[in-house]
């Protein structure tokens, strides 16, 4: 595998992870949070997401494990390794308690003046946020990391989809921690660094996958990243963009994702 195209699936992952920088600056440097943009980018990524979920990420993964199972056994696979993905990321999801789940994201104003005297409880609450987004976005290295691998085009829609919504986790580990501490630069490093799993996801998949690179384990692993992908896009951006828009600016933004996507992929047929 070229040297070349492992440095820029990495890099791709490193864009992703560190966005969460950028929802940081975005909370610490803006009075109050552009929800509808908020919300039509969380919807558009969604969007993203799951078309090229199904239309490309499944059907790659499908024929990579049909020439190497056959028919019958690569289609159980393919199912097997989509539910499996999903299984995966919702056991994650399980281990990590609900009021500290970086799903729960929160706007700039969204800390309320009485909750300003609880410093060390607000500490606690960006901590535990940065714990948990760490903790959500190894998985997401890795399928954004191997889907550059295999296909550069893939791996950028991913890479992108997953920065848009790393954004407002930014904001869930940085606001608690600004009030917590008065200290802006502090609030951004640490919600910067919770963004370092993504691209670590990246190398420790490399390192114990490089191996075994054929097209059974991409297979699997795409057919996993597929069903991540699907779960992340249903479990937490479609919510969370509703959460902060209207209805229809969510909808919209599915559907301007789907839209993206599908015309992304045809230009290069």
């Amino acid at each position: 595998m070229e040297t070349q195209s492992i440095l820029f699936a990495f890099m791709l992952t490193l864009f992703a992870g560190l966005s969460t920088g950028i929802g940081s600056a975005i909370a610490l440097f803006a009075k109050r949070t552009n929800t509808k943009f908020l919300s039509v980018s969380l919807g558009f990524s969604a969007g993203v997401m799951i078309y090229v979920s199904f239309v490309e990420i499944l059907s790659e993964a499908k024929e990579s494990l049909i020439m190497e199972l056959g028919v019958r056994g690569g289609m159980w696979a393919t199912v097997a390794a989509f539910f499996g993905g999903m299984l995966l990321i919702a056991i994650i999801d399980k281990v990590v308690p609900t009021h500290e789940n970086p799903h729960s994201m929160q706007c700039v104003e969204d800390i309320c003046p009485e909750k300003l005297d609880d410093r060390h409880g607000l500490m606690r609450m960006g901590l535990m946020s940065a714990l948990a987004i760490a903790i959500h976005n190894f998985p997401e290295g890795i399928a954004a990391f191997t889907a550059a691998l295999k296909d550069v085009d893939v791996g950028l829609a991913i890479a992108v989809a997953i920065a848009i919504h790393n954004i407002p986790e930014g904001i869930a580990v940085s606001v608690p921690i600004y009030y917590a501490t008065g200290n802006r630069k502090k609030a951004f490093i640490y919600s910067f660094l919770s963004g370092l799993s993504e691209p670590l996801g990246a190398i420790v998949g490399y390192l114990l996958l490089s191996a075994f690179f054929n097209n059974l384990t991409f297979g699997i692993l795409f057919g996993m990243v597929a069903g991540i992908m699907v779960f992340i896009s249903l479990d937490e951006l479609l919510p969370a963009s509703e959460k902060y828009g209207e209805h229809h600016l969510s909808l919209y933004g599915v559907i301007g994702g789907m839209l993206f996507m599908s015309i992304s992929l045809l230009m290069f047929v």
